[in-house]
């Protein structure tokens, strides 16, 4: 699959964003790449917390008990001093449901999500970067309704990218990265998964790299001047990622959006959502739709996508 119009889309962003000159209200204490003029550290974050139940006695239209719960985190340390900044991050996402009596908990959410940017001032709106980010998850998946046959672990996958480029940075709130230099890394620790040459490494490694070309981009915005979106809040960020030696056309994609709208002070709605490509990870599926997930032709690179609507408290610091 070849996703050159999103490779495009974003670039016409960046451009638009470069020639529009001024970006409007942002969220200013998540994911922040500050450019105020205050030195010193700048740190803040917020922690979510949604809860969800579902109780069925004697209900003849029909149905499931259920009781989900998923939890976020998102925290950041930003330094600047002179013409340097140094931007760092850390995401964390977990998430459960249960349906059913017999049934156990099962992983709707999983995520460890580092980053760490460090720039000096090239001219202005400009600077020189290099940027390592890392992501992992927690705990072990599997491959649901089996709940014996794992998926996916801690390192199994994970991704580490180490970039060097040009980041542009208007204000506070808009931050396109672009990294010619590029070394991606994924890392297949588990020795069973390894074996299965699963998430693209060869048979029996533990790792694989890649070369190539790099960009993040990332938008947000809080300061609508609608009455009925004054307190929501928005914040997307995509990363694409080219392997020079490898089918460069087919563009990794990592497309992040967040929709929050808080009603008080603790109370908020989230609507999260996570587009995956990777033309190197094989995803099984049920190809006759019999419950059956089927192996070998069936398991092929497919768009990965996930989406979580939750209601519950929310905690700003």
């Amino acid at each position: 699959m070849k996703l050159n119009f999103i490779a495009a889309l974003v670039l016409s962003l960046v451009i638009s964003q470069m020639s529009a000159g001024q970006v409007t209200e942002a969220e200013k204490e998540l994911r922040s790449h500050s450019s105020d003029t205050i030195m010193g550290w700048k740190k803040g974050g917020v922690f979510t917390g949604t809860l969800a139940q579902t109780s069925l006695t004697n209900w003849v239209a029909g149905g499931q008990n259920s009781l989900s719960v998923n939890g976020l985190f998102s925290g950041f340390a930003n330094y600047k001093m002179g013409k340097s900044i140094w931007d760092n991050s850390l995401d964390l996402g977990y998430g459960l449901i249960k349906q059913g009596k017999d049934e156990a908990f099962r992983k709707t959410d999983d995520k460890i999500d580092i980053l760490s940017k460090f720039g000096h001032e090239a001219f202005k709106n400009f600077y020189y970067s290099a940027l390592m980010n890392f992501k992992t998850q927690m705990t072990s998946g599997y491959n649901y309704p089996d709940d014996t046959t794992k998926i996916s672990g801690l390192f199994s996958p994970a991704y580490l990218t180490l970039a060097l480029g040009l980041d542009y940075k208007p204000n506070a709130y808009f931050s396109a990265f672009i990294a010619p230099v590029t070394e991606k890394f994924t890392f297949v620790t588990d020795k069973q998964l390894s074996e299965q040459g699963a998430f693209g490494v060869s048979p029996g490694k533990t790792s694989r790299s890649e070369f190539g070309g790099y960009l993040r981009a990332i938008y947000s915005r809080n300061d609508f001047k609608s009455e009925f979106l004054k307190n929501v809040s928005f914040t997307t960020k995509i990363d694409l990622f080219s392997n020079y030696l490898d089918k460069p056309q087919n563009i990794d994609v990592s497309w992040e959006t967040l929709i929050s709208m808080k009603v008080n002070k603790y109370l908020s709605f989230n609507f999260n959502t996570h587009l995956i490509y990777d033309d190197n990870i094989a995803v099984p599926f049920d190809k006759n739709d019999n419950g059956t997930i089927e192996t070998g032709e069936a398991s092929r690179s497919k768009l990965q996508f996930k989406e979580i609507f939750g209601v519950g408290l929310s905690y700003k610091f």
